[in-house]
């Protein structure tokens, strides 16, 4: 099987940008930074190696100890995963546009929304299932990328 690229694209944004390989096999190389908020975004984001594997624990972290605190404190802390997992993927993809961050950071920036509102109210509307839907998020995010890279031939979500 070779993976050569076998799609044509007849999108100037595409050619300019990005190629159908993504970098190291994952992410697509990010835009230019042609703004200073872009170029913050690419001091801070962590992309790879130690700080993304220490970012990813973080979030891991919060979510292994939410169980053991009480109902409110529970919520808090599965809304903060959220929002620390989709804040990052929302910034991932206006850097990059990779097309499951599309997903994930939308879907997760909802949960931690629906999360801190259960928080206040003091218990859950959907039974405990807050992780279960992060979950959920991560594995619709990275089918989306998958149908999108089977169809596009890119996991950089461009159009035009």
């Amino acid at each position: 099987m070779s993976f050569a690229d076998t799609h044509t694209s007849t999108s100037a944004t595409t050619n300019d940008c990005c190629s159908t390989r993504a970098l190291w096999g994952w992410s697509p190389p990010s835009l230019p930074a042609d703004s200073a908020r872009k170029r913050l975004v690419d001091r801070v984001l962590p992309r790879t190696g130690a700080p993304l594997a220490l970012f990813y624990l973080a979030v891991f972290a919060l979510l292994g100890l939410a169980p053991s605190m009480p109902k409110s404190g529970e919520l808090a802390l599965d809304g903060l995963a959220a929002l620390a997992a989709g804040a990052w993927c929302g910034a991932n993809f206006w850097r990059s546009r990779h097309a499951h961050c599309l997903v994930t950071g939308v879907g997760w920036l909802a949960l931690s929304g629906f999360a801190f509102g259960e928080a206040i109210l003091g218990y859950s509307l959907i039974h405990g299932d807050e992780q279960l839907v992060f979950l959920a998020v991560l594995v619709l995010g990275l089918g989306f990328e998958g149908a999108w890279y089977r169809l596009r031939g890119t996991n950089a979500v461009l159009v035009g």
